[in-house]
């Protein structure tokens, strides 16, 4: 079994404090002891190999063996996705996290149920990130994944003009996902709908940015789980998996 990750800021001594949440989960929670491995990251790429030497109340002092930079990867997929209902939103980036997504960006789109009013949208934003970061450790990432601020359509459009490739996802699309010609870098954007669908105004402003319709398969799946089926298909048709 691989070692557990940590995400730490402090990697350039050979001799490591891991301290604060992190430290308190290694030495708390997984109940890491001397002699056990561990890697520690900074989420930019760089992962150390490293043996715990001693433990604390809520800390743990780590030997680093070893130093690796893993490049980042390409292409870059991003996923556009409306916002779930519930807590279907944090599934959704988890399990988007635990496969590969490089960027996921939460879309207040037109006929979405739930809606992060300005009071509560810092708070929601950062149970998102949080669960973005915890997933990455979980799923032994070097690269954090980054969930931006909440996107207007405008500024979808925006992300779909900019990229090498623009997947909308549409139940009534004639081109299947898998047969769409993608591109071996830049950003692959993929915009999932809310449950109620894409409204004709939304269609029409990521038609005209470039936006290609596609069909992910013969059903209709959720929210909250078309994006990590697409971005799926995507790993595998780029050759990251």
């Amino acid at each position: 079994m691989s070692p557990p990750v940590f995400l730490c800021e402090r990697l350039s001594s050979d001799r490591i404090l891991l301290d604060g949440p992190e430290g308190r989960h290694a030495a708390a929670v997984r109940r890491l002891r001397p002699g056990e491995h561990a890697d520690l990251t900074d989420g930019a790429g760089l992962v150390v190999e490293c043996v715990v030497t001693s433990v604390g109340r809520d800390s743990l002092e780590l030997q680093a063996n070893a130093r690796r930079h893993v490049p980042a990867p390409e292409p870059r997929i991003i996923v556009v996705q409306a916002l779930p209902k519930g807590d279907r939103g944090e599934l959704a980036v988890e399990t988007m996290t635990e496969v590969g997504v490089d960027v996921i960006v939460p879309w207040a789109a037109a006929r979405c149920v739930t809606q992060w009013r300005p009071e509560r949208r810092a708070k929601a934003l950062g149970r998102w990130r949080s669960t973005a970061r915890e997933a990455a450790k979980q799923a032994r990432r070097a690269w954090l994944p980054e969930v931006t601020d909440l996107a207007s359509t405008a500024d979808v459009a925006a992300r779909v003009a900019d990229a090498a490739l623009a997947v909308v996802l549409h139940e009534e699309a004639e081109r299947p996902l898998s047969g769409l010609e993608i591109p071996a870098e830049g950003d692959l954007v993929v915009v999932v709908g809310p449950e109620g669908g894409l409204t004709a105004e939304e269609l029409a402003a990521f038609a005209a940015a470039g936006g290609a319709q596609a069909l992910l398969g013969p059903t209709v799946l959720r929210t909250s789980t078309a994006g990590v089926a697409a971005a799926s298909v995507l790993l595998t048709r780029t050759g990251r998996w």
